[in-house]
């Protein structure tokens, strides 16, 4: 399986897409994970479709990132929270080669992806799975989040369990909050953090870990024996 976490969703800027044409092809089908909007702003399925429907801003986008690499409009599903049943949820999942989370909010898309029992159809998934900011960690069996504007207070948070070897820091860019999270991370869980600039991606696949971009690894320090 391959897993590729990054921070934005132009996949088809220059910095980034010769290295993920290795992986991502014409004849593929994605599903987009569209679970991650703000409560506040998506209430209701005309918010939704404000944000992800034909035509919108995030829409368009992904359309685009995606025709870079020979993917029709066609070939990409979505899954709508407010039109999509358990069922049609798990077809969609079922038949794609590229699963891909959006950003936002990493523990409403978790919570939203439990209330429609997709876990199980996740984690079967033996293709590609990918996703930027939230989306990027709602791949980790646990991921943490740095002090910002929706989180106030610095967190564990529990992911989907694709990957478990080490944490990312989204949106890194080298401030004291960040780093500071950065070496709680280390001290505590004793596994790498990855700082994944909007520039940066990781790819994950069969075990190996290839950065792209100006991404920075920390790893634990050797604790001291008495």
């Amino acid at each position: 399986m391959i897993h590729i976490l990054h921070n934005r969703y132009d996949i088809d800027a220059d910095w980034i897409k010769p290295a993920l044409s290795e992986y991502i092809k014409p004849d593929m089908r994605v599903c987009v994970v569209a679970f991650s909007f703000r409560s506040e702003r998506v209430s209701c399925a005309e918010e939704w479709s404000a944000l992800y429907a034909p035509g919108s801003v995030y829409y368009e986008g992904i359309r685009k990132a995606f025709a870079a690499y020979g993917i029709g409009e066609g070939q990409i599903d979505y899954l709508n929270y407010f039109a999509d049943t358990k069922k049609s949820a798990r077809e969609k999942v079922s038949r794609a080669d590229i699963l891909f989370f959006l950003g936002g909010l990493p523990d409403k898309m978790y919570e939203r992806l439990m209330e429609f029992d997709l876990r199980d159809a996740l984690l079967s998934h033996d293709g590609i799975v990918m996703g930027y900011s939230a989306g990027a960690l709602i791949q980790m069996k646990e991921y943490h989040l740095s002090p910002d504007r929706d989180y106030p207070q610095f967190g564990y948070y529990e992911g989907l369990g694709y990957l478990d070897g080490f944490y990312a820091e989204v949106h890194y860019e080298n401030t004291a909050v960040q780093n500071e999270a950065i070496q709680r991370v280390l001290h505590e869980r004793r596994k790498p953090v990855y700082g994944l600039p909007d520039n940066g991606a990781i790819i994950a696949a069969d075990g190996n870990i290839k950065t792209v971009g100006p991404v920075k690894e920390f790893l634990p320090r050797e604790e001291m024996t008495p």
